[in-house]
């Protein structure tokens, strides 16, 4: 857990908050990110899309002053459950806002929610929750797992292509994202190729690739694991000869890593950094000049969290001990998200478009995807229908 003094220094540096006397006022959001080993960049990513949105709107959420309490959850189920669980006993939070990975958000769904406070995901966003199992307390400004998976899927069907090897994590994401794919390809599936999570050497995997001569690959490897096989891919001269699909193995959270590498390799997503409406372009130009970096999806998914939480305690008028009118306004969504429209289903999960983007490199040297094409329109997880909140 983030220590008084560390929170501090990270407001002064966002201009978050200020620690006065009065600081039981303040509207405090737990921000729970993996921000150590590897995978840290993309809870950087997170953590700094969330900053920003609270600086822009001048230190405050729904007009109250905002402090931020952020945790590492080290990539360790029973660590992140220890510490959402001080964020709530401790220091009080009105929301916890994260994780990255799904198998955290599988540990700490139930010890937030049933404290009776709000858990909002700008990322994982697992099937468990989208269905028979979702939670009033519970919002993703993300997306259903399947789905960014399922974008590649209906490519690689509309595209012609018979034979795929699918290669993902084995965890609960990396079986989301096989699922996915495979709701929407009904082509071949030459080979399921399940990694440990974290794993940074694919030769023995890319040995089975050349040998089985896969029209494509299906990848899901996010951070770290992405940055590796994208390079080793590459570099035993596979890309040359098998057409690379992915999510969150090729994005801004990687391609500084990767490079030249990902150029023209292919992905789904909800959102890309040349999405053309005002305000993507002030945010990806705001988080440029603070960061120095391209923003990803977890950025984005993060920024519209704060925007979300700003929304609804506005509409309550600060005051949140009415949780079932705090619940209405977060369901409203009433704010501008980056991604342009959307609404939340009836799960809580968002109804949005996706599309196809592709690795390019922008005119000042950096890396970034592009939209390619929009795959589907207003499109809304399978699961939903399972939920029984209306």
């Amino acid at each position: 857990m983030t220590k008084v003094k560390s929170l501090v220094a990270f407001a002064a540096a966002f201009g978050l908050c200020t620690f006065a006397a009065h600081a039981q006022k303040h509207l405090k959001v737990g921000v729970i990110a993996t921000l150590s080993g590897p995978p840290a960049v993309l809870g950087q990513q997170l953590r700094n899309g969330f900053a920003l949105a609270v600086k822009e709107l001048g230190g405050k959420l729904g007009g109250r002053d905002t402090e931020i309490v952020v945790a590492d959850d080290e990539l360790k189920p029973d660590v992140a459950v220890s510490k959402v669980k001080a964020l709530i006993d401790h220091d009080k939070v009105d929301f916890v806002v994260g994780p990255i990975f799904s198998n955290i958000l599988g540990a700490i769904e139930k010890p937030v929610t049933e404290a009776n406070v709000i858990l909002i995901s700008p990322n994982a966003g697992t099937s468990t929750f989208a269905g028979k199992e979702c939670n009033p307390n519970f919002f993703v400004t993300s997306y259903q797992n399947d789905q960014i998976h399922e974008v590649l899927g209906q490519y690689a069907q509309d595209s012609g292509l018979k034979k795929v090897i699918v290669i993902v994590p084995n965890y609960q994401a990396g079986k989301d994202a096989a699922a996915g794919f495979k709701h929407k390809f009904t082509g071949e599936i030459l080979d399921e190729i399940y990694v440990p999570l974290g794993q940074l050497d694919y030769s023995a995997e890319l040995t089975r690739m050349a040998a089985a001569k896969p029209d494509a690959i299906f990848a899901f490897l996010p951070g770290g694991m992405g940055v590796n096989f994208v390079k080793q891919f590459r570099q035993a001269g596979l890309a040359d000869t098998i057409t690379f699909l992915s999510a969150f193995t090729v994005d801004e959270s990687t391609l500084p890593a990767q490079k030249e590498a990902a150029l023209g390799m292919l992905a789904g997503s909800n959102w890309a950094p040349n999405l053309d409406n005002p305000q993507n372009k002030a945010f990806v130009d705001a988080y440029l000049k603070e960061y120095n970096a391209v923003p990803a999806t977890y950025a984005f998914q993060a920024y519209d969290a704060a925007m979300l939480i700003d929304s609804a305690v506005k509409a309550v008028k600060g005051d949140l001990s009415n949780k079932d009118a705090l619940r209405a306004a977060l369901k409203k969504a009433d704010f501008k998200s980056l991604r342009g429209s959307f609404k939340f289903n009836n799960n809580h999960y968002p109804i949005q478009d996706f599309y196809l983007v592709k690795v390019a490199q922008r005119p000042d040297g950096k890396f970034e995807t592009e939209i390619e094409k929009k795959v589907f329109s207003n499109y809304g997880d399978s699961f939903a229908k399972d939920c029984p909140m209306k």
